[in-house]
């Protein structure tokens, strides 16, 4: 071996070395910002969980009503296997008929409580051509303002359009 292919081959071996750590040290950079861009809310862990439940028991709902025109009336009813109570929240469902409302209530006096609202709702809101007579759902995830072991109040459906209840806030629809 040359001396030339033996420099070559050391210099391309740094070259992949340093390509390397600057991408180490990006995913880093990366790791280390995201939980500002996101917001911190977003990241813990005991806000995800209730927010991941609700939006699946909404999503089920959904469902549920799509296949058998009816909500269900307990969280066992909906077939997701999520517990009733887990270490920091107890879950549990009240529907009317035209709405279902799924919570997930803090059994801590520092964590936020949440509820989602599934609510049967004319289809012409969403689709101008469907036939006046025919519904869909459509729902929501809130969140209370405040922390506290109390139930959040309801979300609430006015012409076709849905909102948090009084004192919480919308996470997303």
């Amino acid at each position: 071996m040359t001396k030339y292919q033996e420099s070559n081959i050391s210099n391309s071996a740094y070259n992949g070395c340093g390509c390397l750590l600057l991408l180490m040290g990006i995913v880093a950079i990366g790791a280390i910002a995201m939980p500002s861009f996101l917001g911190e809310k977003c990241c813990n862990a005991r806000t995800m969980e209730p927010r991941q439940y609700v939006g699946s028991m909404n999503r089920a709902q959904e469902s549920l009503f799509i296949e058998k025109s009816a909500f269900a009336t307990s969280v066992d009813a909906l077939g997701l296997g999520i517990k009733t109570e887990t270490t920091h929240f107890n879950y549990s469902i009240g529907t009317t008929k035209k709405a279902a409302f799924n919570y997930a209530v803090s059994n801590q006096k520092d964590l936020k409580s949440y509820v989602g609202g599934v609510f049967l709702v004319p289809a012409k809101n969403f689709d101008p051509n469907a036939a006046k007579e025919e519904r869909t759902t459509t729902s929501i995830l809130c969140e209370a303002d405040f922390a506290g072991t109390i139930k959040p109040a309801e979300p609430i459906s006015e012409n076709g359009k849905i909102a948090c209840g009084k004192g919480t806030t919308q996470v997303t629809k």
